[in-house]
């Protein structure tokens, strides 16, 4: 029997925090003991610190004061094996690193311990997040919990699998391609990828990059609004950090969608879309309509967003992991090794272009929203697909040239720098999870919060608990 505190949201828990009805340590045993129960089975946390954590859950309820608690207080919440913890061991899933122990923590790091989570461990990931499977060769594979024969995704895989099966209420991932968002799609939680610089990224091989972003990931969306308040705000080591305050997203989201304008696409334009994922998607379009919102088929001009994200992630790769690359190719994998040295291979021309395309798209799909509040489409074009295979060849009879190609319903969005979330929308006949992707205008967070929180409400797909977490 899985503890009925491994499922309860962030909300819940904390209010009971907070109310002194259960304790830190209490919430911390609870979840380590889940962790120790599930784990073994999905591989999801890699590098569990559980003496670290139920200690650091005494001192907090020695303290008392739970009044001035921060927002996080006593959560448990596990980081992705990319993101830097002092003291803790951060492989990044890679043999290279595979004994790294960072001597500071990262910025969301700091800003989660700040507002009173407090660490489990780190999670899974592809090696250097590149892939939508994760899979390494430090740790192995991690299996989603709806299907071990299954993947969950990636390169947040780790941490969409631990909320899934209750080892954590929150955890935090990174996506570039749709590391946040595919994950949460493959294994029925919730993914939030922000505009770049709401949540500020440090350290960081390029400071002024945009590709590439991190954020919160949970099993509901509410608690993905509570953690993203904690994480929110400027910091001068980010040169492209947002001013916002995070109070706003712990106030809140219901709103009256009558009247609001949804421009939805089930294939962008034509993208193969495995018929099981259109079959889940297309049915759960009555629900915003019964919400009040005027759905209509429509979608802007994507047709220059491929060669967009293939050259600025070439380039990112180029810059983040060049280095790397000269002194341990040898123990990269084939599909890092490609991406990187496609970036050594541009020219400045490959780069300018790609900065005036992508300026120029943003401008029209700025304009598009204009007449339309959010953009609704299928998060991945396919479902979880079998553990062995490492990246999808073909959709629908159509071949994928490369190891991303699969994702392109995920990395289109991408190069648009707008809010996009995934939340959980059905199952496939298997039994397998489908998300459905919100995408809202400029800088809309909130929105896209609200309007993702009214379609969980309608829909409650999230409560569909993974047989291997435990019975209810």
């Amino acid at each position: 029997m899985a503890s009925e505190l491994c499922f309860l949201t962030a909300v819940e828990l904390s209010a009971r925090l907070r109310a002194g009805e259960v304790s830190a340590g209490e919430v911390m045993e609870a979840h380590l003991d889940q962790i120790g129960a599930v784990n073994g089975a999905v591989n999801a946390i890699v590098t569990l610190v559980a003496e670290q954590a139920l200690d650091e859950a005494r001192a907090l309820d020695a303290r008392g004061g739970r009044d001035s608690w921060g927002p996080l207080a006593g959560l448990p919440v596990a980081h992705k094996d990319l993101t830097d913890t002092r003291g803790i061991r951060t492989t990044r899933g890679s043999p290279v690193f595979r004994d790294h122990v960072p001597t500071a923590d990262a910025l969301i790091v700091e800003r989660l311990k700040k507002a009173g989570a407090l660490t489990v461990g780190k999670t899974n990931t592809p090696e250097f997040g590149a892939g939508s499977q994760t899979f390494n060769e430090v740790f192995g594979t991690t299996l989603n919990p709806y299907d071990l024969s299954k993947t969950c995704g990636g390169s947040s895989g780790g941490a969409a699998v631990a909320l899934a099966c209750g080892m954590v209420p929150l955890a935090d991932g990174s996506d570039m391609g749709g590391s946040l968002r595919n994950p949460a799609n493959f294994c029925n939680v919730v993914g939030f990828r922000t505009s770049p610089g709401l949540v500020p990224m440090w350290p960081q091989p390029s400071g002024w990059g945009t590709l590439g972003v991190q954020g919160p990931m949970a099993r509901t969306v509410e608690d993905v609004a509570l953690m993203l308040s904690a994480i929110v705000g400027l910091d001068t080591r980010s040169p492209i950090a947002l001013e916002c305050d995070g109070e706003q997203f712990r106030g809140s989201l219901e709103r009256d969608f009558t009247g609001a304008r949804i421009a939805w696409s089930a294939d962008l334009g034509g993208l193969p879309v495995d018929a099981r994922v259109t079959k889940a998607i297309d049915s759960k379009r009555v629900v915003l309509e019964d919400l009040g919102c005027e759905v209509e088929d429509a979608l802007p001009d994507l047709s220059d967003a491929d060669e967009i994200f293939k050259t600025q992630r070439a380039a990112a790769f180029a810059t983040g992991l060049g280095e790397v690359y000269k002194r341990h190719k040898d123990q990269m994998k084939e599909t890092v090794i490609w991406n990187i040295e496609a970036g050594l291979r541009l020219k400045g021309e490959d780069l300018s272009r790609a900065e005036i395309l992508r300026t120029k798209l943003y401008l029209e799909v700025r304009d598009f929203m204009q007449t339309y509040e959010f953009l609704v489409l299928p998060v991945s074009q396919v479902p979880p697909f079998d553990i062995e295979t490492e990246w999808v060849s073909e959709i629908g009879g159509v071949e994928m040239d490369t190891y991303i190609d699969w994702m392109k319903s995920c990395y289109y969005i991408t190069v648009l720098s707008l809010p996009t979330i995934s939340v959980p929308c059905g199952f496939t006949d298997e039994g397998l999870p489908i998300g459905l992707q919100i995408v809202g205008r400029p800088r809309q967070e909130r929105a896209v919060l609200k309007l993702a929180y009214a379609f969980q409400q309608a829909t409650e797909v999230w409560r569909r608990r993974p047989t291997v977490a435990g019975e209810s």
